[in-house]
């Protein structure tokens, strides 16, 4: 059984081990040590990466009680190794890991929710609890975390005995027997986990919730912590000094500033749509009981097409299809008394275009130049 230096020393970044054995698997050479700091995938937090004897370690795993170290290349059994944990990678897991500890802790002494789902993603960290958060409530519990996580507790980690376990009021998605491994932030968080951690909060750093969303019949946290959400933040800060100076107001004035321009354009796309419905009558009209009637305009939106198809088709007493070109070729709509659905086929496959519709009013977009399309029309 490998030793298990992780848990001895969550910091401790290089040892020496022994090759005990090295074998090909599905994800590179499986290598099983007679001890390592490498911790395996387990308990929502990744497995360590690194370096076995100048040999990459891309992921490290743990199956029926084995550690294994999967290597982009094999190692001699019976060798002395130098391992090299990537401790910017460690680190960051061990950062996210904390502050999830705290924020899930912080909610189930407030709400009594219970942690039903943790993952550490590329991105983010997801946590699921099984009852609703509001805004204000996230707001606070942010705060709370924060300022715990800057007076610097330290983070403490046992294993009592059965008679003592069963009088600790610990934090469990599952109920456990056996060994059980206590992961204690005083005052926040007392937990069974099989994790490592942060030897004191301050490591966290900032912890910032990026997102809350329902899920099942609770909420599904997004999240950040230390240098990751710095990573965040910094971006996002400097995307609204962008914005705040192209809406000359303050920086923490642009959300106001975004919602009285959304207003504006809001009202000026109304005025718009009444103009070009004014404008779409007027066309319509010059076509009163022409026939089949095939329209090419510029800079149509889709639902503009939409619409003056269907103000032509209304007073012309035949077919009506109308073009409006874009950076690849047009956009369009068609409309009839009879099923166009086949007409629509047939053109798609001749003018390379894609789209489709009711019996009746078809649309969708072309390749084609406008020649081809007054061409396809022509025979049709």
């Amino acid at each position: 059984m490998t030793e298990k230096l992780f848990y001895l020393d969550s910091h401790q970044k290089a040892f020496t081990a022994t090759v005990i054995s090295c074998e090909p698997g599905k994800h590179g050479y499986e290598v099983v040590l007679d001890r390592t700091c490498f911790y395996p995938e387990g308990g929502g937090q990744p497995g360590d990466r690194g370096t076995l004897g100048g040999v990459q370690v891309t992921d490290t795993r743990e199956r029926d009680g084995e550690i294994f170290h999967l290597c982009d290349a094999p190692l001699e059994e019976g060798d002395l190794v130098e391992g090299i944990l990537d401790w910017d990678y460690r680190f960051h897991l061990m950062q996210q890991h904390s502050g999830e500890h705290i924020l899930s802790g912080f909610i189930h002494e407030a709400f009594g929710y219970n942690n039903v789902g943790f993952h550490m993603g590329a991105d983010c960290v997801t946590i699921d609890f099984d009852g609703p958060l509001t805004a204000a409530d996230l707001r606070k519990l942010e705060q709370k975390a924060n300022r715990y996580i800057f007076e610097n507790h330290p983070v403490q980690t046992l294993i009592p005995a059965q008679e003592e376990l069963a009088q600790i009021p610990y934090r469990s998605k599952k109920e456990l027997t056996g060994e059980v491994r206590i992961v204690e932030f005083p005052g926040a968080d007392l937990c069974a986990c099989c994790g490592v951690h942060v030897k004191h909060t301050g490591e966290i750093g900032p912890v910032k919730i990026i997102s809350s969303q329902k899920f099942h019949d609770g909420v599904r946290l997004e999240f950040l912590a230390g240098e990751a959400a710095l990573g965040y933040m910094f971006p996002c800060c400097e995307e609204n000094k962008k914005i705040s100076g192209m809406l000359s107001v303050k920086p923490l004035e642009t959300s106001a500033a975004a919602e009285r321009l959304c207003r504006e354009l809001a009202d000026t796309k109304f005025r718009a749509g009444k103009l070009e419905d004014a404008l779409f009558a007027a066309k319509a009209a010059v076509y009163q009981d022409r026939g089949d009637v095939l329209l090419f305009e510029e800079a149509l939106s889709p639902d503009g097409v939409r619409r003056l198809t269907d103000a032509v088709f209304k007073t012309c007493g035949g077919r009506a299809a109308v073009f409006s070109k874009t950076e690849t070729g047009y956009s369009y709509a068609v409309a009839s008394k009879d099923d166009i659905r086949g007409f629509v086929r047939d053109m798609n496959e001749a003018l390379h275009g894609r789209g489709g519709g009711k019996p009746n009013f078809c649309q969708g977009s072309v390749t084609a130049t406008r020649e081809e399309i007054i061409n396809f029309f022509s025979y049709r």
